[in-house]
C-alpha cells in the first residue's frame, strides 16, 4: 500500500484526466471549509506580537500560482514554458508524458512550496537568534532566512531553495532571496525561472490568527517585467505539529509512476 504522501500525488495524476470535475469539487469543498473556519473563529483576536511569526500557517484559497495574470515572457521564457509539461491546469497532459520535477521526488523549490494546496499545515515559522526557519509540511524540508545583518551573496552556488535574508520594515517581515537553481518550477502549472531570479516576500501579521503575504519575482531572462503576486492569506493553525509525514520516497514514487501515472498516459507495465 502506498504511503500517505501519494494522496496528493494521486490527485495530480487523476486531475490530468478529469481536472475540470475535481477543480469544481475542490472549490466547493474549500468554500465550505472556509465558511466553517470563519464561523468558528469569529470572536475578536487576542493580543499578539506582530514581530512574532511563530507557529504553523496554512494558506487559505487564492491562486495556485503567484497570480492568475503572469507578465509576458521573453523569447527564452516562452521557449522554456513550452518545454515544461505539467499534469495540472489548462496545459495538463497525462503525468506519464509530463516532466514535472515532483514526479521524480526532485526538490520543489521556492516559491512553489508556498503555493501548494491540500496540506493540513503548509509551513511553520521558527524564530531563533540570527535566523528564521521555515519548515514545510510537504517533503519536510527546512529553509534558512538569515536575520543577522548579512547581505545576499553576489556569486554563489545555486540552491534549490535559494539564499535568503530577512529584515523588518515596521511590522512587515521582508525576505529577499537569490541564487536559485533553475531546475525548479515556480508552480505546478510549469511556469519557469532562470538562475538570475530574485524573490521578495513580505509577511504582515494582521492579528494573532491572520497574516498576509505578497511576493515580487524579478527575472529579466524569463519575464519582461516583475511578477507581483496576489495577496496570499495565511491563517494560524491550531496544530502544534504537522499532522502527516509527507516525505517523497523515490522508490515508492517510481512504483506509483509504473502503476498509476504511466497507465494514465497509455504506457502499461509489461509484467
Amino acid at each position: 500500500m502506498l504511503n500517505r504522501f501519494f494522496r496528493p500525488a494521486f490527485t495530480l495524476a487523476t486531475l490530468s484526466l478529469i481536472s475540470a470535475v475535481l477543480a469544481t469539487a475542490g472549490q466547493r469543498g474549500a468554500g465550505q471549509r472556509g465558511r466553517g473556519q470563519d464561523a468558528a473563529n469569529a470572536e475578536p483576536s487576542p493580543p499578539h506580537d506582530p514581530h512574532d511569526l511563530s507557529g504553523i500557517w496554512a494558506r487559505r484559497g487564492g491562486a495556485l500560482s503567484l497570480s492568475n495574470d503572469p507578465p509576458p515572457f521573453t523569447p527564452e521564457g516562452k521557449e522554456r514554458f513550452d518545454a515544461n509539461k505539467p499534469s495540472y491546469g489548462p496545459r495538463a497532459i497525462p503525468p506519464a508524458l509530463g516532466n514535472d520535477p515532483m514526479g521524480n521526488c526532485d526538490p520543489l523549490g521556492i516559491p512553489r512550496l508556498l503555493l501548494l494546496e491540500n496540506n493540513p499545515g503548509d509551513f511553520e515559522f521558527i524564530q531563533i537568534p540570527g535566523r528564521v526557519l521555515q519548515l514545510f509540511d510537504r517533503h519536510h524540508v527546512h529553509r534558512e532566512i538569515w536575520t543577522d545583518g548579512r547581505q545576499l551573496p553576489k556569486d554563489a552556488d545555486r540552491r534549490m531553495l535559494g539564499y535568503s535574508i530577512g529584515h523588518w520594515e515596521g511590522d512587515v517581515f521582508v525576505v529577499q532571496s537569490n541564487t536559485f537553481d533553475d531546475r525548479t518550477w515556480l508552480d505546478h502549472f510549469g511556469y519557469p525561472h532562470s538562475d538570475e531570479m530574485t524573490l521578495e516576500e513580505r509577511y504582515h501579521r494582521l492579528d494573532r490568527d491572520n497574516m498576509q503575504l505578497v511576493m515580487t519575482l524579478t527575472d529579466p531572462k524569463i519575464y519582461t517585467k516583475p511578477w507581483v503576486s496576489e495577496t496570499k492569506n495565511l491563517r494560524l493553525s491550531r496544530l502544534k505539529e504537522f499532522a502527516e509525514e509527507l516525505f517523497c520516497i523515490p522508490s515508492q514514487e517510481q512504483e506509483f509512476n509504473r502503476r498509476v501515472r504511466d497507465p494514465a498516459g497509455g504506457v502499461f507495465p509489461k509484467d
